[in-house]
């Protein structure tokens, strides 16, 4: 049961009590499938909803007693990324670091945790009929079994976390995990992405974190698990909370990880108008990067015809679909396209004047990339999702169900919104009413 003893405020959600983790499911039903359109345009087939379950619940049968009180929260977050797990309907999904939000105190904006207790965790789910069901969930943990938790690491370089009301101060935790991508193993372990670091993350298949590897430079001090100084010193140049988010895996096994965002390179200024981020390829036998590659965005009101800011534009997901190509998901919150590449090894720029902070102008400030000698992948679309009848926003996950059709799935952030009025004057949560969604869509070409 949840640990709190008032009631939950809802916008048109129902309530599920909490039960033992194994038979936890979702009890929501989403709304009829979009009707079918030409075989010449993408269409969704089927859309299935994750019913409510209390956060407190979940958490607690995972790791008993890290969540004392849930504030009215239930598991959301899920859709940070999906991955299939190799029985018909059935998905690997991972949270991110839990509930948070911005409240602005003194014209400043701070990052608050609602639940500071909650731990990030692997999510299996089925997809049966309109209902998303989770089937299991593997908590991530410390090299002594402790939950990682979601909190900031480091003071300076991350966002100072606060309680769900802005006002107390709560300690930086440098086992905490912003998780984002996830692909499985052949030998059932995880490896997942994360913002903080930003990193590259291996666990057990009982979700203990085995390494984490991070940028040159970046003296992360204190976990307790083992961390890896292996990947390029150039990330420490990430933007705050847009560090990794998608992840895949090639076929001989590489990882592919790409930073959400252009890096802030030589400053702020320069990373948020930028359209030019990085791709790493990783091999997990050499425990090394073997190779970056630069991606160019669209332009924004390209992506998503109602954006003008260019530092929406995000990846948020990459998915392997045989040799070295790659869907690439370009997004804003509300819009989303896919992109097909191929990882040439003459794109390769790992290790060369791009890594060098010092090159000036850095690949960020490029206005033409390509015409300065920059090997910029080319790309195909596939996809507009944002023209997709029935398509969520903020989609942060994408899976090859088969050749001609994709699942995605929606961050519907826990429920949350920013500001000060995302909780009542009792503290609990005032519900947003999105809901976490898996959507398939059939594509008009085979990928």
């Amino acid at each position: 049961m949840s640990p709190h003893p008032t009631g939950r405020r809802r916008v048109h959600r129902s309530v599920a009590a909490g039960v033992p983790l194994a038979v936890l499911a979702a009890l929501a039903a989403a709304g009829p499938a979009a009707a079918h359109t030409p075989s010449a345009e993408a269409y969704v087939t089927r859309t299935a909803t994750l019913g409510d379950i209390p956060l407190g619940a979940f958490s607690n049968a995972l790791l008993p007693g890290t969540v004392a009180d849930d504030r009215g929260v239930d598991l959301g977050g899920i859709g940070s990324d999906i991955y299939p797990a190799g029985r018909e309907g059935e998905f690997w999904t991972v949270t991110d670091r839990g509930p948070n939000g911005q409240i602005k105190v003194d014209g400043a904006k701070r990052r608050t945790f609602p639940v500071p207790g909650f731990d990030p965790a692997i999510v299996r789910i089925r997809i049966t009929g309109n209902t998303v069901k989770v089937l299991k969930a593997i908590p991530l943990t410390t090299s002594s079994g402790k939950p990682v938790t979601g909190l900031s690491n480091q003071a300076g370089r991350d966002e100072a976390p606060y309680s769900y009301d802005a006002r107390t101060p709560l300690p930086y935790n440098p086992n905490g995990l912003d998780t984002e991508g996830v692909v499985r193993a052949a030998d059932g372990s995880f490896w997942l992405v994360d913002e903080y670091g930003p990193s590259l993350v291996h666990v057990s298949a009982r979700g203990k974190v085995l390494t984490r590897y991070v940028p040159e430079g970046l003296n992360l001090e204190g976990a307790d698990y083992p961390v890896v100084e292996a990947l390029p010193e150039v990330l420490l140049h990430r933007k705050i909370n847009r560090g990794f988010e998608g992840l895949a895996q090639l076929p001989g096994g590489d990882l592919v990880l790409a930073v959400q965002s252009p890096l802030s390179l030589p400053d702020t200024d320069a990373g948020e108008a930028s359209r030019t981020v990085r791709l790493l390829r990783f091999s997990p036998k050499k425990k090394a990067v073997t190779a970056e590659y630069a991606y160019r965005f669209d332009p924004v009101n390209v992506v998503d015809p109602g954006e003008d800011d260019t530092s929406e534009l995000k990846i948020s997901s990459v998915v392997a679909v045989g040799g070295d190509r790659l869907l690439v998901e370009e997004r804003t919150d509300k819009a989303a396209r896919l992109q097909l590449v191929r990882l040439d090894r003459r794109a390769d720029i790992l290790g060369g004047r791009w890594d060098d902070e010092a090159t000036s102008p850095s690949l960020e400030q490029l206005d033409e990339p390509a015409g300065s000698g920059v090997p910029v992948l080319p790309k195909r679309l596939v996809v507009d999702l944002g023209k997709v009848a029935g398509v969520p926003g903020k989609i942060e996950g994408v899976a090859r169900v088969d050749r001609d059709t994709l699942a995605l799935i929606n961050d519907n952030d826990f429920g949350m919104t920013d500001g000060a009025g995302a909780f009542d004057a009792q503290g609990r949560l005032v519900d947003s009413g999105v809901e976490t969604t898996v959507t398939y869509v059939r594509l008009p070409r085979s990928v």
